[in-house]
């Protein structure tokens, strides 16, 4: 490593001769001392240079105190506006507590007009029976004598009518309901004599039975063996008109077709 490299990484002040013949010069031109025409150029920049710093100074605490104001005047606003709303919280609750005295006054003027009220239907309640009316007449036989126990009672009459009302309206409303149909779905097989037998004809002559509230519905035939096969057909009957009894014997009348009926499936729809 040469010496001039060594010289260039040490921490050397090279041009403190410069700037101490500057300080001086500052202060000889302080001191009233003459000067060169060289030394007033190098003290008039110095001036500038403080100048310039003295600028740098006044710009920079302008600056803080700007940002201060900014802040001030934020926090101004902020307590502005939580003044105001303050205000507005305070309005609210004085409205809530206005209408809350008026529905206490309310409450106590009802609370009021219902006491009499309560105290009238008690004295109605405890009113005195009417005394039965005994009328005698003048005659040979005192045991002739007419003795009415009973007076009439006009609030049982009401009683009575008003109950009598209620039940026949009680009564047409539910006439005038639909009352419910009950019925059931059936599976029917039907068994023929043999395998010659005409199955669509005995299809034929099942469906020719017709009855208030028999309804048909869809048929197969099903292989039973040996060639012979039966007709299973479903149909929808209401209980109260056609019952499974009626359907077998109707069935079973057609005895050159039919062998034999059962039911495969019964349910209540």
């Amino acid at each position: 490593m040469s010496g001039l490299q060594g010289l260039a990484q040490e921490n050397i002040w090279f041009d403190k001769s410069r700037y101490d013949e500057a300080e001086k010069r500052f202060y000889e031109g302080e001191n009233g001392i003459p000067q060169t025409s060289q030394e007033k150029d190098a003290s008039s920049i110095l001036q500038d240079i403080a100048k310039a710093r003295q600028n740098i100074q006044q710009s920079l605490a302008g600056s803080q105190n700007a940002s201060k104001s900014e802040d001030q005047s934020e926090l101004v606003s902020r307590l502005k506006s939580l003044e105001q709303d303050n205000k507005n919280l305070h309005k609210v609750v004085d409205d809530l507590r206005a209408v809350l005295s008026k529905l206490e006054t309310r409450m106590a003027l009802l609370e009021k007009s219902q006491a009499p009220a309560s105290k009238t239907v008690t004295v109605t309640k405890a009113a005195p029976v009417q005394k039965p009316k005994v009328e005698k007449h003048n005659g040979a036989d005192d045991d002739d004598d007419d003795i009415d126990l009973f007076g009439s009672d006009e609030e049982d009459e009401e009683a009575e009518r008003i109950k009598a009302e209620r039940v026949k309206e009680y009564a047409q409303r539910k006439a005038k309901k639909p009352a419910l149909i009950a019925k059931s779905s059936i599976l029917l097989d039907v068994k023929p004599w043999d395998d010659e037998t005409d199955m669509s004809k005995l299809e034929e002559c099942v469906r020719s039975i017709q009855m208030d509230g028999l309804l048909w519905g869809a048929s197969k035939l099903v292989p039973v063996g040996y060639g012979i096969k039966k007709l299973q057909i479903s149909c929808v009957v209401e209980d109260d008109k056609v019952g499974t009894d009626i359907l077998e014997e109707e069935i079973t009348k057609f005895e050159d077709y039919v062998q034999s009926v059962d039911i495969a499936a019964f349910n209540k729809i």
